[in-house]
């Protein structure tokens, strides 16, 4: 499935260059067959073009290239970990890619506090597993949780297994850091539970897909590992639907 708009005009040979001198020659990948794995969800219904993926390694170099976009009116599409089946992640008329899967740092992991401050390229299995590592629970579950990264997680607000018992990943998330289209870094990240100070911009950029800012890193909500988890096994959706104790109220009560 393609996405038809107008394409981009051609990026420019010393554009790509300034490109490239912000995150190294190693880290801004021009060779077609090197793109594919970028233009293309796992479903092969979206394909896009990109003449260029950039990988940085930092919030400071994604600061820089925004800054250079924004300067030359060059759209980028930020992308995670390229687990997203609708498309948001693919450079549908020739964008800059912007991978962040090198921003993979765990920065901090509070057990005191029960959180978490990790960048966005972290992968969700990983940062389940540190969780663990201090008898505590990351309760965000979903089937790409081996692929998928938090940056992507909050760029989309995923929802996952546990939403209903959890909340989806905007509740899992205290602060942020986010780099905005013009290279400024707005550093919201926060262990705080309670902050009731001025706007809530956190939650513009949660679930924003990268329209209004680049997610470079995140604080996030641990909470108490269980004791014990219980299953129940059912032959069908009935059986498991009558297997569920529904407290009758009597009208007018609650």
């Amino acid at each position: 499935m393609n996405i038809v708009q107008p394409a981009l005009p051609p990026l420019p040979p010393e554009l790509i260059a300034k490109f490239r001198a912000i995150v190294g020659d190693k880290y801004a990948v021009t060779d077609t067959a090197d793109i594919a794995p970028y233009l293309t969800e796992e479903r092969d219904l979206f394909h896009g073009k990109s003449p260029l993926v950039l990988r940085p390694g930092s919030t400071a170099e994604v600061s820089e290239i925004c800054k250079l976009a924004s300067a030359h009116r060059i759209a980028l599409v930020p992308q995670g970990g390229n687990t997203g089946l609708v498309g948001g992640q693919t450079p549908h008329n020739g964008e800059v890619v912007v991978s962040m899967r090198r921003l993979d740092k765990i920065r901090d992991v509070d057990a005191s506090s029960n959180t978490m401050t990790c960048e966005a390229g972290v992968v969700l299995q990983v940062a389940q597993q540190r969780a663990r590592d201090v008898d505590r629970l990351f309760p965000l579950s979903l089937a790409a949780e081996g692929s998928c990264t938090i940056g992507g997680n909050l760029s989309t607000n995923a929802g996952g297994t546990a939403a209903l018992a959890y909340g989806v990943a905007r509740e899992m998330a205290l602060g942020l850091e986010v780099v905005l289209a013009d290279g400024r870094i707005l550093n919201l990240l926060s262990k705080l539970k309670k902050d009731n100070t001025g706007y809530d911009l956190r939650n513009l950029f949660i679930g924003a897909e990268g329209t209004l800012g680049i997610i470079t890193a995140a604080t996030l909500k641990l909470f108490p590992k269980p004791r014990a988890i219980s299953r129940s096994i059912s032959p069908s959706a009935t059986a498991s639907i009558s297997a569920i104790p529904f407290r009758a109220s009597t009208p007018g009560t609650c």
